[in-house]
């Protein structure tokens, strides 16, 4: 079932100059293609590619399994990795500030959705690393990192999007979605896979060509909680965007007025949430 190598490659090899709106695959993509490693199963295919990273494989090397036996979410939550759905790792040479490591994400959910919308495939992104369809979880991205000094030496995006495998219930696979489309929009698994690398490069190259600053508007325009409420240690505000180095930006609401045996800010307060501080949820999209 689903990802044979030559289906694949021919799927890579269809880019059109048109693609990636108007600019080349050497533009935004990695200009040396891709090394394609696909396997029947494997624990993680983070941990694969770091393994082949350490044997010398270079940027554009990527890992790809038709299952996982130990795949792994954000702060180490298990992801259910069936046959059926898209478990891929893309190997990155960034040699970015360490300050960057979440832009890493922030710019592949971006591309990866600007991508799959251009097919007509509505996606959304839930900060900081999930996308979302018809308000349901569609996959979700981990990214992980090696340090050399304060620089980011070697990097692993992950990615995982549901096709035609199991769910939860907060969940929704891309397939059963299409098959109520008269267009679909993606056929096959090797055609996904070859958007989501599509996607992923387009997203690394325009952050690394234009700055996260040209980037986050564009971002923020697919950001799920935008603009909702969030209670951060008991106190209401709003999720007002997300900051250059990746944190949430989170606008408090005003304290209570003061007491006589204490005082308070009275006054609106922004903070920077880290990702895993906050629960966002699926309950209220």
């Amino acid at each position: 079932m689903g990802l044979d190598k030559q289906e694949l490659e021919r799927a890579i090899a269809s880019w059109s100059p048109e693609d990636l709106f108007g600019s080349t695959l050497c533009e935004y993509g990695l200009e040396s293609g891709f090394s394609l490693h696909i396997f029947p199963e494997l624990v993680s295919t983070n941990q694969s590619l770091w393994n082949l990273i350490e044997a010398g494989a270079t940027e554009g090397t990527v890992v790809l399994a038709r299952r996982q036996s130990g795949g792994r979410g954000q702060w180490g939550r298990q992801w259910r990795s069936p046959e059926g759905g898209l478990y891929l790792s893309l190997a990155l040479r960034p040699d970015l500030p360490v300050t960057q490591a979440q832009i890493l994400t922030l710019c592949s959910a971006w591309g990866i959705a600007t991508v799959l919308r251009d097919r007509d495939i509505p996606i959304a992104i839930k900060w900081p690393n999930d996308l979302v369809l018809d308000r349901r979880k569609l996959g979700g991205i981990l990214t992980e990192t090696r340090l050399e000094g304060d620089r980011i030496h070697s990097a692993v995006v992950g990615v995982g999007i549901n096709w035609t495998n199991p769910v939860p219930d907060h969940g929704i696979n891309l397939h059963s979605f299409l098959s109520q489309k008269a267009l679909p929009g993606v056929a096959s698994l090797e055609q996904l896979a070859a958007l989501t690398l599509q996607g992923m490069t387009y997203g690394y190259r325009y952050f690394r060509r234009y700055g996260v600053e040209h980037l986050l508007p564009s971002y923020l325009k697919l950001l799920t909680h935008l603009g909702r409420q969030a209670i951060v240690e008991g106190r209401p505000g709003i999720i007002t965007g997300v900051s250059p180095t990746g944190q949430l930006q989170v606008t408090l609401s005003p304290t209570d007025p003061p007491s006589e045996n204490r005082s308070r800010d009275r006054h609106p307060s922004e903070i920077l949430l880290q990702p895993g501080t906050i629960n966002l949820g699926y309950e209220n999209l």
